[in-house]
């Protein structure tokens, strides 16, 4: 059974570590500065050789933030080229930790990123009984990195400047390639940074909260930074893609759905602090009769004003005092339904697109929501492609 498109899979095993941002580009604004090895790219497909594929990127809905997008890869090895401890290798001696890889996939005529990051793990394995053994390549993107590098002072921060210039200052000082990321500028006024040892990812996390914005890696591994108004006026694009269950519908068929009814998202009481400031709380009264106190306190963030702070909690409750149905997750099955709209979706939709479901119950209970993606992940085998979007309600509902 054919594949709707084409997966590509390629292994950079180029040796050492080079700046952040696209692990594919070898140019001159990464040799020079910690790239360790020569300036020849060691480049290997083998997208010939995969048997599965599994790749997951989404925003956690208790967590409230976005996550490490993560990969499996599976490669048959008939040749033991991809032991690491095969000395006789072809690759032999740079099946190391963190080189990197790229997945993407070609589909009339247009090749689309699905992943791009770096191997955490070689699992090797060497069935008993049978001739071919296989190597599972265990990977993260750059959010890894992120975690793993730590920030005392931030180079060029001063008090005064918004929060996606901060966020700048924070990927420059670990040494994030420059032309690997799309940050705006901010709507939040920060004060002086705090000068802690903390790790880039979660200092430049601190400010996404502060800013209610959103950080996150794209498809092709780029540093995005969204602004609160970018956030807030991504729900209303006019661009919409419709998905329904409804025979004869012609919108775009799905194979299954994930309802849930529960009180997951519920905030009806905030308590913000800004660094060296009072707490500022907003209680949604209605909300906390209908469902009892529920609530969420962060601190030592870093907008310059308490009416910031008071603004930010009370923003935070009304985009979340309500209870609703929900649809966490679609399924495409890409083979099966075998449908063109379909699969373009599945390879070009990405964070807050918008995306409108249909669902029509075995009892005739008709559903329609239009949600935002805030999740992609695939499962690729060579006769099955699944493509599962996770979808939420918007993420900030009051512009402040």
């Amino acid at each position: 059974m054919a594949l709707p498109a084409i997966p590509i899979v390629e292994i950079n095993l180029t040796g050492g570590a080079s700046t952040f941002g696209d692990p594919f580009i070898l140019g001159t604004s990464q040799l020079g500065f910690a790239e360790l090895a020569s300036g020849v790219a060691n480049i290997v497909d083998v997208s010939s050789q995969v048997q599965n594929i599994s790749t997951r990127r989404e925003r956690n809905l208790l967590q409230d933030k976005f996550l490490s997008a993560s990969a499996t890869v599976r490669i048959l090895d008939p040749n033991g080229d991809w032991n690491p401890q095969n000395t006789s290798s072809p690759y032999y001696p740079n099946l190391v930790p963190l080189r990197k890889i790229k997945i993407e996939a070609t589909y009339s005529a247009t090749t689309y990123p699905i992943f791009l990051g770096y191997i955490t793990e070689y699992i090797y394995t060497y069935p008993q009984g049978q001739e071919v053994g296989y190597v599972t390549l265990v990977c993260s993107d750059a959010f890894r990195l992120l975690y793993n590098s730590n920030v005392t002072e931030v180079t060029g921060a001063v008090a005064g400047e918004k929060t996606g210039t901060r966020i700048g200052k924070i990927l420059d000082t670990v040494k994030w390639n420059t032309t690997a990321r799309s940050v705006d500028t901010g709507n939040t006024t920060c004060q002086a940074d705090p000068a802690t040892t903390r790790t880039a990812l979660e200092a430049i996390q601190t400010l996404e909260f502060t800013e209610q914005g959103a950080f996150y890696l794209d498809k092709a591994g780029y540093a995005v930074f969204k602004s609160r108004q970018a956030v807030y006026d991504s729900k209303d694009s006019v661009t919409i893609t419709k998905f329904s269950n409804v025979s004869g519908s012609s919108d775009i068929n799905y194979s299954n759905i994930a309802l849930a009814h529960d009180d997951k998202t519920l905030a009806n009481s905030a308590t913000i602090t800004k660094i060296g400031g009072t707490d500022q709380t907003y209680v949604d009264l209605p909300s906390v009769n209908q469902y009892f106190t529920r609530s969420i306190t962060a601190g030592n963030l870093l907008m310059d004003t308490d009416a910031e702070a008071a603004s930010l909690a009370y923003a935070y409750v009304q985009t979340r005092k309500d209870v609703t149905v929900r649809i966490d997750s679609i399924v495409l099955d890409l083979v099966t339904l075998a449908y063109g709209a379909g699969i373009t979706a599945a390879l070009d939709l990405d964070y807050f697109d918008r995306m409108q479901i249909t669902n029509e119950s075995q009892t005739g209970v008709t559903l329609v929501k239009t949600l935002q993606c805030l999740g992609i992940n695939h499962d690729i085998t060579p006769n099955s492609w699944f493509t599962t979007f996770v979808t939420q309600e918007p993420i900030l509902d009051v512009m402040y």
